[in-house]
């Protein structure tokens, strides 16, 4: 009898373990179809058809991906618009050809598709816009060192440009200047443009939402018809702070007294002082410690 107990627990075990490893097949193959979405929607739009059967890995595509984005932007800055047309071929071919599963999100799939795209469609233009070109190879060279270095990207420099873009709307709002408040969230957004695509490959999307819904709050602020008070103002720039923060990996700032006070210095007059002090205090204690031994004397 206890022999068959033994045979029927083996036996359910086993099933649950077969029924395990079934499942996380089935989970794996669903994220593998999620995180290929992203490619597909790429190859469905452009009609580019992969040339290389055998796909890249995700970290050798990344790696690829990279340094034909690198090249191509230095092709944009010199003005050669065959050589960088052809290697907005390379970099399609390298997106189709790899597998990013397990670098990035499905969001960041689609967001390195677009600037693809985008930076296909700026070379391909009729009229050669040198402006767009290399806004289009910046935002693509970002992304592809954002996928390929996910700990430290590249568009983290950026921080330090959104900082002062911060703080130029912070003083503008002090004084009520809704105008130089407006300018400086235009520049804000500029930048933010660059590296958003860069920031949804090595983000989790809630950083971006934050920040995305801060943004588009400012802009209708700025562009409301009813006058914005200072105060309000000085309270939008403060919650950009902190989305930029969050977005950014920093910590709240330091107080601005975090330097250590001075040991105060005392003088002659100081000490003498002091001992005046001591001097008083040892003569009332010593009246008071007479009066309570005289109280117990006999009469």
């Amino acid at each position: 009898m206890p022999r068959r107990r033994m045979f029927i627990l083996s036996g359910i075990v086993l099933c649950l373990l077969l029924a395990g490893i079934h499942g996380g097949r089935v989970l794996a193959e669903a994220e593998a179809a999620d995180a290929n979405s992203g490619t597909e929607a790429y190859i469905e739009a452009t009609g580019v058809a992969v040339s290389d059967p055998a796909a890249l890995t995700g970290r050798s595509g990344a790696q690829r991906l990279e340094q034909a984005a690198e090249a191509l932007y230095a092709y944009v800055l010199e003005g050669d618009v065959v050589k960088a047309r052809q290697e907005s071929e390379a970099v399609s071919q390298i997106f189709i050809s790899s597998s990013f599963e397990g670098l990035t999100s499905v969001e960041g799939i689609n967001a390195l598709s677009t600037v693809i795209m985008d930076m296909k469609s700026a070379v391909a233009a009729v009229e050669p816009s040198p402006q767009r070109w290399e806004a289009a190879a910046a935002r693509l060279r970002l992304a592809a060192n954002s996928l390929n270095h996910p700990r430290q990207p590249m568009w983290l420099q950026y921080y330090k440009l959104v900082r002062e873009d911060l703080n130029d709307m912070e003083q503008s709002a002090a004084a009520n200047d809704l105008k130089s408040w407006k300018a400086a969230l235009a520049r804000l957004q500029s930048r933010y443009n660059n590296i958003r695509p860069a920031v949804i490959i090595s983000r989790p999307p809630e950083a971006v939402n934050t920040f995305d819904s801060w943004i588009s709050y400012a802009q209708g602020t700025a562009t409301s018809a009813q006058p914005v008070e200072r105060a309000r103002l000085l309270e939008i720039v403060s919650y950009g702070q902190d989305a930029a923060r969050v977005m950014f990996g920093k910590e709240r700032d330091e107080p601005a007294l975090s330097l250590p006070l001075a040991p105060q210095q005392y003088g002659t007059w100081g000490l003498l002082a002091g001992a005046f002090i001591l001097t008083v205090l040892a003569y009332a204690a010593y009246r008071k410690y007479r009066g309570q031994n005289g109280e117990w004397k006999a009469v």
